[in-house]
C-alpha cells in the first residue's frame, strides 16, 4: 500500500536523523539544540531543494505563456511555496496516515446531486491526496468516493480492474446509474485505461487535473513501468485510444512543474481543454483556483 510505503520511508528518514544526531552529539560535540537545527534544516531544506529542482527542470521546456495567465514575481513565489507546503503536508502528514485523515468515504443515496464523483489520484500518491478537495466538494453537495491505485509502481493498465470494482461499489451504494471520474495526474491516464477496457457505460464524464495525456519529460526520472508509460512518445501512450464520455474536460496549469511542456503534454483530444495559471502540480490539491475550475466543469454536467 502507498500509505505503508510512505510510513516506512518516514521511519527510515527518522532513523537516519537519529543516527546522525547521535554521531554529531557524541563525536562532533554538538549540543541538542544544534542537532535539532541540523535535522530541521535537512528535513525542510531538502524538500525545498526538491521543489526548486522541479521548477528549474520544467522552466526551459515550458510552453510560451498566454499573457492572461502570466504571474509576476510575487505570484511565482506564492506558487513555489504552495508546491512546497503541499509536498510537506501530503507526503509527511496526510498520505502516510490517510485512514486517519480521511476515514471511510461518506456514500449515501445521491439526493442533492444526481451522480457521485470518484476521485483517482496520481503517481506515488494515494487517496489522501484528496484530503482538502473532498471536503470542499462534499460541502457543495456532491457525493464523493475515493480510490487508491495499488501497487504504487505498476503497469497503468493493471489499475483498471480496481477502478472497475470501486465504480461498482459506488453505484451499488448510492443507487446512481453512473459516476463522474475525476483524475489527477496519472489518475487521468488510469481512468482512460479503465475506459479503454470497460467502455463508458458506467461513466458519465471524465475530468482530469494536470494529467500527462501526451506524457511528460519528467517521467524519465521516475521509477516503475507506470513512469516509463508516461514518457513522451511512449508506445503505451500512443496506443491509448480510449473512448471518452461526452463533455469530458482536461484542466491543466501552464505552470505545472511535473507535466511539461504543459500545453503539449496536458491537452486531450476530444475533451474541452481548460488552461489555468499560477498553480503547481501538487499545489492543485489545495488550490481554490483548481477547485473553481473543477466546480465549473461539474456544474456544466448537471
Amino acid at each position: 500500500m502507498a500509505a505503508r510505503q510512505l510510513r516506512w520511508i518516514l521511519f527510515g528518514e527518522l532513523l537516519g536523523y537519529l543516527f546522525w544526531g547521535n554521531w554529531l552529539s557524541s563525536h562532533g560535540g554538538w549540543s541538542l539544540g544544534e542537532v535539532a537545527w541540523f535535522v530541521a534544516g535537512f528535513f525542510f531544506g531538502g524538500r525545498l531543494l526538491f521543489v526548486l529542482t522541479t521548477f528549474a527542470i520544467s522552466r526551459p521546456a515550458s510552453d510560451p505563456l498566454p499573457p492572461a495567465l502570466r504571474v509576476g514575481p510575487l505570484g511565482a513565489l506564492r506558487m513555489v511555496m504552495g508546491e512546497y507546503i503541499a509536498l510537506c503536508v501530503l507526503f509527511t502528514v496526510v498520505q502516510p496516515f490517510e485512514r486517519f485523515w480521511l476515514g471511510p468515504d461518506r456514500l449515501a443515496h445521491c439526493a442533492a446531486r444526481p451522480l457521485p464523483l470518484l476521485l483517482i489520484h496520481g503517481y506515488q500518491c494515494n487517496r489522501g491526496f484528496w484530503f482538502w478537495l473532498r471536503r470542499k466538494l462534499e460541502a457543495a453537495g456532491w457525493t464523493v468516493a475515493t480510490h487508491s491505485l495499488e501497487p504504487v509502481y505498476a503497469d497503468i493498465d493493471s489499475y483498471s480492474e480496481g477502478i472497475a470494482r470501486r465504480i461498482d461499489e459506488v453505484l451499488a451504494t448510492t443507487g446512481a446509474p453512473q459516476v463522474i471520474l475525476v483524475g489527477h495526474s496519472m489518475g487521468g491516464l488510469a481512468s482512460r485505461a479503465y475506459l479503454r477496457r470497460h467502455g463508458i457505460g458506467k461513466v458519465a464524464r471524465l475530468i482530469t487535473l494536470g494529467s500527462p495525456h501526451q506524457g511528460t519529460q519528467l517521467a524519465r526520472l521516475g521509477l516503475g513501468p507506470n513512469a516509463r508509460q508516461m514518457r513522451v512518445g511512449s508506445d503505451w501512450l500512443n496506443a491509448l485510444q480510449a473512448p471518452l464520455p461526452p463533455a469530458s474536460v482536461a484542466i491543466y496549469s501552464c505552470h505545472d512543474n511535473y507535466v511539461f511542456p504543459q500545453q503539449a503534454c496536458s491537452t486531450l483530444e476530444g475533451a474541452t481543454n481548460v488552461a489555468i495559471g499560477g498553480v503547481s502540480h501538487l499545489g492543485m490539491a489545495f488550490s481554490p483556483r483548481v477547485l473553481g475550475s473543477l466546480m465549473e466543469a461539474l456544474e456544466a454536467s448537471v
